[in-house]
């Protein structure tokens, strides 16, 4: 930083002062100091009307797991307390047998990718208070049986079934091997796309597990260097299939228990296809699975029937784009199952008969269901949170089996998400907005009435009044074709209309994302509200292609990902110049992975309307990224080159004019750093000048230690000196 910008920085420092707003401090947004209070770990009980969460005591200093009742919110009991178990440091995660009298405890958890984990796991036993280690190794995603007497478990690529009474344990498979075959557990491109780690499930009688094969053999390898502390690096390779490229083959097989053997259930109708979720239903003897294409445009709900292997397909898929994967489909007592889907143009919940046959489409409207919270048997009730009363809101709902009788539960004008009691008569709300931190109440699931607050906030409220926050302007920006995008607006505290002032836009933009929403801060609004502190207006613009205005809205962008999502934010630009306080040669904009996709191809194809623009963790070429994710929504780079050549940066270097800031970490398992390499290097030929920034040995989120203030203090000094 010049001398000058430092004068000038000093200068509107203690204008804020003045005006009595406390300056916001890098250090402050990533030391935790404007963190808000939440309750974390809560689990909602299945068999008494109670809820656990892990606390720590401030006696012992021990972690615990305790008991609370859903109406009086007191403490019931202490189910367990790291301070009499030396061998447990840490409640990492935990769950319930069915029975709730035994619990799965997860200590020394080592990260494999971003859901993946391998952890130590131990048998609490409520009634003895005796614990047992389910194995001398690490292990992954363990499950007890219905019966909570046997745990199945994947270690090393295979599946196990442990006996917790004789403590033995024997292998279902034995054929897994790293890089080539996995038994029971998601490959990396599962774990990212379908968001699934475990690919295995328990019958309701414990007799049987069913799982999905994945044969990786001939998926291509990706290598990342890791540097670390010693002589050499060493290196990580793990199958990765890029667009267009070799999937992992995947399999469905039955296990039998008692008899230990395999049964392979026969998909031969399907080719290169995936199994995004397999789920038993109420019936012990029939399982659950989809099975989608490649295309990810049809999709297949079959009942699969365990006795002989056998499969039916009881509903059928279609969409012109894409179909959404989620785990909304519930089974209820007679075997009809809850689903939800886009199909009228917007995300509604159906009943299904346990033959496939439509018995209600339960919700209707112009508006989107956002998540589907569960159903009460007894008052044929569900529960659900949607945008019905605006894209940028959300509201808990209740509305009976038959679509009638919906009532809006939630009236605080925000962002509202539930916890039910298991008996459904309560639930823990949790409701914050733009200018509310997160507060937690208990409420009437029948009337949507306030019983007690139990986390308010208050002192984040108190000590945040110091700093004077702005506050998000919420408006709506036209397209060019009359489509209407969300957008925020932060200013100066200090605000002249008069004033020019310049601009940094931040958006993500991927495919049914949403950064527009009346929700409390993260850490990137407090960093936002600090450059409003140093006289910057940021805005962020929800284009065309994110989520939660209809399908429509949603697919528009099928088959030429970053077309129309590019030209929406230079629209947006553009409309914000010809405010009469908003300096049009001083447009920067800014985004995280496929936001960082986005600025980058906004400061190339925008050249002559963004002044600036960082980029951190970003697609650069679209051949580089997964099948999953990037054949969603543009084919195969065989089917369709110009959408990814058309759309894909390191194309474009040439157009580069304006101050660019290129980051990225070496160890990104997510977006490899190779496409900010090409990136370099498709700029360096051009002749184009440009700032760049390598991570090492940090992933995707690039964080530990000092890492995000430095990452941040490099952006706000490349803001202020460039924009």
């Amino acid at each position: 930083m010049n001398k000058i910008q430092t004068t000038l920085l000093f200068c509107l420092i203690a204008l804020n002062v003045a005006f009595g707003q406390k300056q916001i401090s890098l250090n402050e947004i990533w030391n935790g100091s404007f963190q808000s209070q939440r309750m974390v770990s809560v689990n909602s009980m299945k068999n008494s009307n109670q809820y656990s969460l892990v606390e720590n005591s401030p006696i012992t200093s021990s972690y615990q797991i305790n008991l609370f009742d859903f109406a009086s919110l007191k403490k019931v009991a202490t189910l367990f307390d790291t301070a009499l178990f030396s061998e447990i440091g840490s409640i990492d995660s935990y769950s319930f047998s069915a029975d709730e009298k035994k619990i799965l405890i997860a200590t020394n958890s080592e990260a494999i990718f971003r859901r993946s984990f391998t952890a130590d796991y131990y048998v609490y036993d409520l009634t003895s208070k005796k614990i047992q280690k389910v194995a001398d190794f690490p292990i992954q995603e363990p499950v007890f049986s219905k019966d909570g007497l046997q745990i199945a478990f994947a270690h090393n690529n295979n599946l196990y079934h442990y006996n917790i009474a004789t403590k033995t344990v024997v292998p279902i498979t034995n054929d897994g091997k790293k890089n080539h075959i996995i038994n029971g557990i998601s490959d990396w491109v599962y774990e990212e796309e379908f968001a699934v780690v475990s690919q295995f499930s328990w019958n309701n009688d414990g007799t049987k597990i069913a799982y999905v094969k994945f044969d990786e053999t001939e998926v291509p390898e990706y290598s990342m260097d890791i540097y670390g502390k010693a002589l050499y690096p060493t290196q990580s390779v793990f199958k990765y299939p890029k667009a267009g490229e070799k999937n992992a083959l995947v399999s469905l097989h039955i296990y039998d228990v008692k008899t230990q053997k395999t049964a392979r259930v026969n998909l031969s109708n399907y080719t290169d296809f995936y199994i995004p979720r397999i789920q038993w239903t109420k019936e012990t003897n029939f399982l659950s699975v989809q099975i989608i294409n490649r295309h990810q445009n049809n999709l297949d709900l079959l009942f699969v029937n365990a006795q002989d292997a056998s499969a039916k397909i009881v509903l059928n898929e279609t969409d012109n784009a894409y179909i959404d994967i989620t785990d909304n489909l519930t089974f209820l007592q007679d075997n009809s199952f809850i689903w939800t889907s886009e199909k009228d143009g917007y995300n509604h919940i159906y009943h299904y008969s346990k033959s496939g046959q439509l018995l209600q489409q339960i919700t209707k409207g112009n508006w989107e269901v956002t998540e589907y919270y569960g159903y009460n048997e007894k008052t044929k009730t569900l529960y659900f949170q949607s945008v019905e009363t605006g894209s940028i809101k959300r509201d808990v709902f209740s509305i009976q089996l038959d679509g009638k009788n919906k009532k809006q539960l939630t009236t605080d004008s925000g962002t509202n998400s539930a916890l039910f009691s298991p008996n459904f008569d309560l639930f823990i709300n949790t409701f914050s907005s733009s200018v509310q931190a997160p507060v937690y109440t208990l409420k009437n699931s029948k009337n949507g009435q306030t019983l007690k607050t139990i986390v308010s906030n208050e002192n984040l409220d108190h000590k945040l009044k110091a700093y004077g926050l702005p506050k998000k302007e919420f408006i709506e920006i036209p397209t060019e074709n009359g489509d209407m995008m969300n957008a925020w607006i932060l200013k100066p505290a200090n605000f002249q209309s008069d004033k020019k002032y310049p601009v940094l836009m931040y958006q993500y933009s991927g495919p049914g994302s949403q950064q527009v929403a009346d929700k409390w801060w993260d850490s990137n609004d407090f960093w936002h509200a600090m450059l409003t502190q140093n006289d910057y207006i940021v805005v962020a613009v929800d284009g065309r292609g994110t989520g939660f205005k209809g399908a429509k809205f949603k697919k528009s962008t099928q088959n030429q990902l970053g077309k129309l999502e590019v030209e929406d934010q230079i629209i947006a630009a553009k409309y914000l110049g010809n405010f009469n306080y908003i300096d049009p040669s001083r447009i920067g904009i800014w985004g995280w992975s496929f936001g960082g996709f986005m600025s980058t191809n906004c400061i190339l194809k925008g050249a002559d309307v963004f002044k600036t623009a960082i980029a951190v963790a970003p697609v650069t070429n679209w051949r580089f990224y997964d099948t999953i994710y990037t054949e969603r929504y543009l084919k195969t780079p065989q089917e369709n080159e110009s959408g990814y050549d058309e759309n894909s940066p390191i194309f474009f270097a040439n157009q580069l004019k304006g101050k660019y800031l290129l980051i990225h970490g070496s160890a990104d398992d997510n977006v490899h750093v190779q496409n900010t390499m090409v990136m370099v290097e498709a700029l360096i030929q051009k002749n184009k000048q440009f700032d760049w920034l390598i991570y090492p040995d940090k992933n995707h989120g690039i964080y530990g230690g000092a890492t995000r203030l430095q990452l941040y203090t490099k952006m706000t000094d490349f803001i202020t000196k460039n924009l």
